[in-house]
């Protein structure tokens, strides 16, 4: 009886694998399939935007949905990468990473890469640009980290992180461009309150609100009061690609700037400042 038992085993195991081969037997590895960038252009070849001794955006609509990156350095070694600057992650048609980490004249060489959901990888020639040689420095923003600047409150962040996280309020006041604040899905609640470097009669603001490519987290109208209680606005924002000045009259040592309204989700600033009125 045990034999037969045991006989019986063997066969169905020889059934098994037979019927079922191992991985081994059936895994075979897909080729890569690179393709040249040029493939998928939906409006030219990437470009890169707003270069500055410090930073620059590198923009591309590609023709189909792509993880986009960019690798990047001083030699054709690269050394640096930015990927899109996208909460909703996966592949998208609209890029725009932010390259970080620049030095003022310099010439740089990078690569324009993207991957499709089949796997296929688009990939574009090494290419150079040149940045520019440092700029004069501009008036002092009193709201910025550097001059003594710091967030007072904020609405929130996103995934409950930490003021100085990825996401955090003091992106917003960190100088930079390829940093932002975004809040944890507050909308038209979104707010963020800042203490200046020192209290100082202001003659104006700049304002650079963030956005999303499923046209979320852009904000149109927003509010100033200062610790005294004096609220200014509202001010509309026309568009969320650049800083937007405007003109004020007040002296304050800190403003909170209060969403008034937008196209909901995670509301947020790439920069904010402040400067002085001119004496």
């Amino acid at each position: 009886m045990i034999k037969l038992i045991a006989a019986a085993f063997l066969s169905a195991t020889v059934l098994l694998f037979a019927v079922h081969p191992t991985s081994a037997q059936s895994a075979k590895t897909p080729e890569l399939n690179i393709r040249p960038i040029e493939d998928v252009f939906a409006d030219g070849p990437p470009r890169i935007t707003d270069l500055s001794g410090q930073d620059g955006t590198l923009l591309f609509v590609s023709s189909i949905p792509l993880a986009c990156s960019v690798v990047y350095g001083e030699t054709p070694a690269f050394g640096q990468i930015a990927v899109d600057q996208d909460m909703n992650g996966g592949a998208h048609t609209d890029h725009h990473p932010a390259l970080s980490g620049l030095k003022p004249d310099t010439e740089y060489h990078y690569r324009v890469q993207g991957t499709a959901v089949d796997g296929t990888l688009y990939a574009s020639a090494v290419m150079t640009f040149r940045t520019p040689r440092a700029a004069p420095a501009g008036p002092l923003n009193l709201a910025s980290l550097d001059a003594g600047g710091r967030i007072v409150d904020v609405s929130s962040n996103f995934g409950s992180g930490p003021n100085d996280g990825s996401w955090g309020a003091d992106s917003a006041i960190d100088g930079s461009r390829t940093t932002e604040w975004s809040s944890n899905g507050d909308g038209d609640g979104g707010f963020v309150e800042i203490a200046l470097a020192r209290e100082a009669r202001l003659g104006a603001v700049e304002v650079w609100t963030r956005s999303m490519s499923n046209n979320t987290a852009r904000i149109f109208k927003f509010t100033l009061t200062t610790d005294s209680g004096e609220v200014l606005g509202p001010f509309e924002l026309p568009d969320a690609a650049k800083p937007h000045r405007f003109d004020i009259d007040v002296t304050a040592k800190s403003l909170r700037l209060d969403v008034v309204s937008s196209n909901g989700g995670n509301v947020g600033l790439v920069e904010f400042a402040a400067y002085e009125a001119e004496k």
